[in-house]
């Protein structure tokens, strides 16, 4: 059970560090989320937000085998994923681009949901 959540937490970590691509190259930024980003500002919090992903995904991936971490990973990881699902729902009318992302979001999000499920089951008893 502890190697399946593990590998859970893995592969959700791969999801959040893919967009890292994205750093040092504003092509790949366009490619990931179907967006022109002629303009530099836009580049800048693009390029920002794929640090903020290494972030996420670093901490789910050292979290996947240092136990104490996972709490924080899975919280930042689900912050992060759900977050954007509910920003895209709310404000609606978004690309097919976005659309593959919300879908992947949902999908690492319920991964990760069943991450934490097998983490809990395989916790130690507190109660002596």
């Amino acid at each position: 059970m502890g190697a399946l959540c593990s590998a859970s937490i893995l592969l959700v970590a791969v999801v959040n560090l893919l967009p890292v691509s994205g750093l040092f190259s504003a092509g790949r930024l366009e490619a990931l989320y179907g967006l022109a980003l002629e303009d530099p500002n836009l580049l800048i919090l693009m390029r920002h937000r794929a640090v903020l992903f290494g972030i996420v995904g670093g901490l789910l991936a050292v979290s996947a085998f240092h136990r104490p971490l996972r709490p924080a990973g899975f919280a930042a990881g689900l912050i992060s994923m759900l977050s954007f699902v509910l920003l895209a729902v709310l404000v609606g009318n978004y690309s097919e681009a976005l659309r593959r992302i919300v879908v992947v979001d949902l999908v690492a999000s319920a991964v990760l949901v069943g991450a934490v499920v097998l983490d809990h089951r395989a916790a130690p008893s507190a109660t002596p």
